[in-house]
């Protein structure tokens, strides 16, 4: 081996070694070696990074009329998750707002209607995403409502008809378990806690905790969480810009202007009942969710209204 070749090879050691050194002094810099113009979009680039700020909590916060107790350190912090949880997830929240500008209007009307504060919109929000989903509990519609409770109140349910679907219907039973737990505890947010839990469930908790308040109760996590998804979503809803929020009125779903026919016979096809009326299949199971399946059996000549797009 030449001197020139031990040269080259003591050189490029060195270099190496030389790099080695550097990096375990400096594992975490990365440098970039820049023109001025390069260096100012990079810059620029790092000072638009997304950033996940925390949620500051409002002075004062409610529901139907009722005050959230802040003051109380466990409160405080379980008011906090929810609104931290609702605004970061920021997909769900935006349909939330699509949504409630769809079906609000008639939920608004029927919960007055009964007597009930106006607040418990949020609560059929937050139990299905005013969505028609069901639960693996056998709870079906928007208001989530058993099989039991649709009978007790009157509501018409089986393979062929299930008005735990109708919309109107639904939040009349809802209005009649709240008003009842209601008049039993004095209180809307108990009321809203029994709507999860059932009234025997809190009654039960309220007895062998010897409290008589929500947010004084030690609960399983899901009602525990209950009525602060209910007042988050109501915050976020009512001041979408303070929780970044923004959006146009044309981004938001509407309804579908409809008029309604009476039935009472037996329809033994209904997709071509709906061709008759100049819609398909689909558009109708969208406007009557509660017809679950391709007939009406009217033994009974029962009267229903038939809900048809006006145009």
């Amino acid at each position: 081996m030449t001197k020139a070749h031990k040269f080259i090879i003591l050189s490029s050691v060195f270099i190496v070694s030389a790099f080695f050194i550097k990096a375990k002094q400096q594992p975490n810099e990365l440098k970039v070696t820049t023109t001025n113009s390069e260096s100012k979009v990079l810059s620029k680039k790092a000072n638009s990074i997304y950033e996940i700020k925390a949620i500051k909590m409002p002075n004062e916060l409610s529901f139907a009329g009722e005050r959230v107790p802040l003051e109380i350190k466990d409160v405080y912090e379980r008011m906090d998750r929810e609104l931290l949880v609702n605004t970061y997830w920021q997909s769900n929240a935006l349909l939330y707002f699509k949504r409630a500008n769809k079906f609000f209007p008639t939920i608004e009307k029927i919960l007055a209607e009964n007597g009930v504060p106006d607040d418990f919109k949020y609560l059929a929000l937050i139990e299905s995403g005013l969505m028609n989903v069901s639960s693996p509990a056998g709870a079906k519609g928007f208001w989530q409502i058993m099989k039991t409770t649709g009978r007790e109140n009157g509501l018409e349910i089986n393979k062929n008809v299930d008005e735990r679907y109708h919309l109107e219907k639904a939040t009349k039973v809802a209005c009649n378990y709240l008003k009842n737990a209601y008049n039993k505890f004095g209180s809307w947010t108990t009321a809203a806690a029994m709507y999860n839990a059932g009234r025997a469930g809190i009654t039960k908790k309220m007895s062998q905790q010897q409290v008589t308040n929500y947010y004084d109760l030690l609960l399983g996590a899901e009602t525990s969480r209950y009525v602060f998804r209910i007042i988050a979503a109501k915050e976020i809803l009512t001041h979408p810009r303070k929780y970044g929020f923004i959006f146009d009125k044309e981004d938001l779903y509407t309804k579908k202007e409809t008029y309604y026919v009476e039935v009472d016979s037996i329809i033994t096809n209904i997709a071509s009942f709906a061709k008759y009326y100049g819609m398909n299949y689909k558009e109708f199971k969208a406007l009557n969710p509660w017809l679950r399946e391709n007939t009406l059996n009217n033994a009974s000549h029962k009267k229903y209204k038939i809900a048809l797009p006006s145009s």
